[in-house]
């Protein structure tokens, strides 16, 4: 009688998408050792992120010094992966005061896909192309391919297509060894691992994600001069919770008072870096505007902390 067939289940190379030994029981854990569970392995997360400092650096610089020359940093991503990095992107305009189209996020299947599942997205390596196209890509832009398993063809077709019209490509994933690698010019492999939860990428793959985001943003934005010292110098007013903190702000850089940093606030239209040239100066409106002209925004260069260097 003959032995019955038995159906291999191929090896998956992805770290991403294989199983976690210390989870394979969850469905049986209490909350509390689920918890445990997970925090013990988020702690792996920062470390991994840690060996890729160099990578994320090389992808600062790059960023600068595309959008020192007119480009901008555009972000691709499907799923939980895009939906990091729209959220990333929406929150520099705020923070930084950039124009709205300095940082952009494409994920597949458009702004539906932000808050659901769209169906066949990651796939439609056409309109990742479109959508490239449509913003008449130039050498000066930086594209940022974030995806998880590093296979998703709406991200590869992005980069691919990016490459071809001289783009810098950057590639945030947590597989290294995956076809994106090839695609990107600077590669930031955070490898956390598998999942608690297999296959679940918005775990430990989506808080690296998150991490190194931050960082390439927060220090691309200041060494472009959108920060003083660790201050939020061109954060927008949008509501009376920021309106406060700017005048916490500007009363914490200069070292005059709220009541002095608010009646400078308001000569000087609302604009921060006015203000703060005016109560360290110890100007008028006019005179900070003609010295932050004159030092072409650098705001240390206005205010003779440094000398002019671009």
């Amino acid at each position: 009688m003959p032995k019955p067939s038995r159906t291999l289940i191929p090896k998956e190379s992805r770290l991403t998408e294989q199983r976690n030994p210390a989870s394979k029981n969850l469905d049986r854990m209490t909350a509390r050792e689920i918890i445990e569970l997970m925090n013990r392995e988020d702690r792996k997360v920062a470390a991994a992120v840690g060996k890729e400092v160099p990578a994320i650096a090389r992808a600062v610089d790059a960023i600068v010094a595309g959008i020192r020359k007119g480009g901008r940093l555009i972000y691709v991503g499907a799923g939980s992966s895009g939906r990091m990095a729209v959220l990333d992107a929406a929150e520099c305009q705020p923070t930084f005061g950039t124009p709205p189209t300095l940082v952009q996020a494409l994920i597949a299947g458009g702004a539906r896909a932000i808050t659901q599942a769209v169906e066949g997205a990651e796939d439609d390596v056409r309109r990742a192309e479109r959508e490239l196209r449509t913003r008449g890509l130039t050498q000066n832009e930086i594209v940022v391919g974030v995806t998880a398993s590093g296979t998703t063809p709406f991200v590869l077709a992005a980069l691919k297509y990016a490459r071809g019209r001289g783009a810098t490509t950057v590639a945030i994933t947590s597989n290294r060894r995956m076809p994106v690698a090839r695609l990107a010019k600077i590669v930031i492999a955070a490898e956390v691992g598998p999942e608690v939860l297999t296959g679940s990428t918005r775990m430990k793959a989506g808080t690296a994600q998150k991490m190194v985001l931050n960082m390439l943003t927060t220090a691309a934005m200041a060494r472009l001069g959108h920060v003083y010292e660790n201050l939020m110098i061109d954060v927008v007013l949008t509501n009376e919770k920021v309106a406060k903190r700017a005048l916490r702000i500007l009363a914490e850089a200069s070292g005059k008072s709220v009541s002095a940093a608010e009646h400078a606030l308001r000569a000087a239209g609302h604009n921060m870096r006015v203000a703060l040239v005016m109560l360290k100066m110890g100007v008028e409106a006019s005179e900070a505007k003609r010295r932050l002209a004159q030092a072409k925004g650098n705001l240390r260069v206005a205010l003779g902390e440094m000398s002019f260097k671009f």
